[in-house]
């Protein structure tokens, strides 16, 4: 597959996006033949700012899309420019912003996408997907969740939301191709009991009718290297989530590079008995540590 200039250099649109915003901006602070430190003074900002945000290091605020075109005579591009800054918000979507009115209302919004998607695929390499998480598996993500970036605590009306989710599996209409790596059944993100719990709910997601799962184990060699979870969703949107924004991706050149990666992991996994095995091998090794520290 070949890729296109922006993908082999390690952009994506959403650096290209900002970049685009940021070279508009610095378009009408020359036409209005202000310097970055003039127009800096004149907004009473640091001197950097205005550099950051027209390189693209930066992205700015719908306040200071206002400003900026006042200072520059341009307010009537303000409408234009606020909706491309928009779009890149879409596109990057940070944690802060996205999680402000809580975690429950961020889960409503994903079952708006859910409602549309048809085929679904998920690789992980770290966690359980929350479309096959338990409640306490849920529970324990989203409460690290509440205390890394200080939001409203309302992880009980999360929790639920998320099962409510999940009622989708069971819809005939909707198919999934689920891939994890061993590693994921094994990370001690949440306590013994809780990931045995996970666990048992793994295997029972592998004789769904709609759902395909598989576990990369630790023994396969890999075609591609597991660098970070992401899901696509049908052909139109990849997702995936980094430690500060959810990102969403919907070039065709970078839904077309993720679904050849998630083939690439989908082709190496073990599927059915042997996905079991692998599963119940981690369960018995989890039992037994938690049976030693207990007697």
């Amino acid at each position: 597959m070949s890729l296109s200039p922006s993908m082999s250099s390690g952009t994506t649109s959403v650096d290209e996006a900002r970049n685009a915003l940021g070279k508009r901006l610095r378009e009408l602070r020359t036409s209005a033949d202000l310097s970055g430190r003039q127009l800096a003074e004149s907004l009473s900002w640091v001197g950097s700012k205005v550099s950051k945000i027209e390189n693209g290091k930066q992205t700015p605020t719908d306040d200071d899309i206002h400003a900026w075109t006042r200072a520059t005579k341009a307010e009537d591009q303000a409408v234009s420019l606020l909706a491309a800054l928009n779009n890149l918000e879409q596109q990057h979507a940070e944690w802060q912003r996205v999680l402000k009115s809580g975690l429950k209302a961020h889960q409503l919004t994903l079952s708006q996408t859910d409602e549309k998607t048809k085929f679904y695929r998920s690789f992980e390499n770290t966690v359980i997907p929350g479309l096959v998480q338990t409640p306490e598996y849920a529970r324990s993500l989203f409460a690290r969740v509440v205390m890394v970036h200080g939001i409203p605590n309302d992880i009980d009306e999360a929790v639920k939301s998320r099962m409510q989710r999940q009622e989708m599996l069971y819809r005939s209409d909707k198919r999934f191709h689920f891939v994890l790596t061993e590693a994921a059944l094994r990370y001690r993100l949440v306590s013994t009991e809780t990931m045995l719990g996970q666990l048992d709910r793994l295997m029972a997601i592998t004789t769904m009718r709609n759902v395909k799962l598989g576990i990369i184990g630790f023994d396969t060699q890999y075609v591609t290297d597991p660098r970070h979870g992401f899901m696509l969703l049908d052909d139109q949107l990849v997702r995936f989530e980094s430690y500060s924004a959810e990102l969403n991706l919907r070039q065709p050149d970078e839904i077309e590079l993720y679904a050849s990666i998630f083939d690439q992991h989908a082709a190496v996994a073990s599927y059915g008995a042997t996905a079991r095995a692998i599963i119940g091998r981690v369960m018995q090794e989890r039992a037994a540590e938690a049976e030693a520290t207990d007697s």
